[in-house]
């Protein structure tokens, strides 16, 4: 989330859910911190980027890298950027801005618990 404001709320939400979160302020330093932290077991990204590198272009490059890591879009715009013929690619989840703590607390834990 390229946002300070949301980063932060959505940090929070997850800290305070118990997971340990690292946070990049761009796709760019988000790629830099999943090469860094294998461990990493989800990636959360907004489609809308700045910086260079959308979420659908940092998406794919850490699939491709770790194709086993399962990738939780977020967006507050049409979601036509990760969606084809009305399907999201395998491994990808999307949830709509805005979202409340529990549908992201719920969100997480199904795609955590199915993978």
């Amino acid at each position: 989330e390229d946002e300070p404001d949301l980063r932060a709320y959505t940090v929070e939400a997850l800290c305070d859910l118990g997971y340990r979160v690292l946070e990049a302020a761009s796709g760019r330093e988000a790629l830099q911190i999943v090469e860094r932290h294998p461990e990493i077991e989800l990636l959360f990204t907004d489609v809308v980027l700045g910086n260079g590198m959308n979420g659908r272009v940092l998406a794919d490059e850490v699939v491709r890298r770790r194709p086993e890591l399962p990738v939780l879009f977020t967006t507050g715009y049409t979601a036509n950027a990760i969606v084809h013929h009305g399907r999201l690619d395998p491994g990808m989840h999307l949830i709509g801005k805005p979202f409340t703590y529990a549908e992201l607390a719920a969100k997480v834990r199904r795609m955590l618990d199915k993978d």
